[in-house]
């Protein structure tokens, strides 16, 4: 199999495999692209909830990504865990010097546990320099909310939420409905010229840990093959449905979904 891109995560490592930098190259792999790495922290988890968070010093992050992208350059990069403002800083200073056009960011603020994963400095910030700098930022509720100081209850909010977000600079918009309760997700995308709201089947599950980690990998991934980025967000929402459709069941808590069912896999190994 010949690889369709290169995708760059810049993310924290679960060591459950279901969110994080394990969720990504799960993604990224399924979808036919090759994923490299710049880990920004090691955390000790499972389906039940975060143990503990130990960050990657920010030098050690810049070097990870300068050092890589030298070598193998990225059609586009994903950025996942940010956990403070130094981080955030360097990895600033890193996309001005490989220059990557296509960049997603997933804001992530908050485990599915409740963990907090990002100090109020670094969200500072996130919101007035990193989202400038990016192709698409991916927001569920609570970091919508956080990120643009709008309480959601409904569509019409998010859509306000997400032209708060537009006016700090995001160049596009994906805040990710799924925090909402309803019987279907309403996903809405927004720029300067357009609103699209993306309808997806609401599966009576617990185990969906590491969606949004893995929409915005797949939204990476689809981006970097040339789609455009409506529609790498509708294929990387599509994505995600399956996913969650195959989850495995594994664990007690909040568990993992089947990030490979879009693989075959030959059960007779010679």
């Amino acid at each position: 199999m010949n690889f369709k891109s290169k995708i760059l995560i810049i993310g924290g490592s679960d060591s459950s495999g279901g969110a994080g930098i394990q969720a990504d190259i799960k993604t990224i792999t399924s979808l036919g692209s090759y994923a490299m790495t710049a880990i920004t922290a090691v955390t000790v988890q499972n389906t039940l909830g975060v143990k503990s968070v130990t960050p990657i010093p920010a030098s050690e992050i810049k070097k990870q990504i300068i050092h890589t992208s030298r070598d193998i350059r990225p059609d586009a990069i994903k950025i996942g865990m940010l956990h403070s403002s130094q981080v955030i800083k360097k990895v600033i200073d890193s996309l001005n010097q490989i220059k990557v056009n296509k960049i997603i960011l997933d804001p992530v603020m908050v485990a599915k546990g409740g963990t907090r994963l990002i100090n109020n400095s670094a969200i500072e910030i996130l919101k007035k320099k990193l989202i400038k700098q990016v192709s698409l930022v991916t927001p569920n509720i609570p970091e919508a909310e956080v990120l643009s100081g709008i309480k959601i209850r409904n569509k019409e909010d998010m859509i306000f939420a997400a032209n708060k977000l537009i006016n700090l600079g995001a160049r596009n918009v994906l805040i990710k409905g799924g925090h909402l309760k309803s019987k279907k997700v309403e996903d809405v995308f927004l720029n300067k010229t357009k609103i699209k709201i993306f309808l997806s089947l609401r599966h009576n599950t617990k185990n969906t840990h590491g969606t949004g980690c893995t929409l915005s990998s797949a939204i990476a991934t689809f981006y970097s093959c040339g789609k455009s980025i409506e529609k790498a967000c509708s294929l990387g929402i599509k994505y995600v449905n399956s996913a969650i459709l195959t989850n495995p069941n594994y664990g007690k808590g909040h568990g993992p979904i089947n990030h490979i069912y879009s693989m075959k896999i030959n059960k007779k190994f010679k």
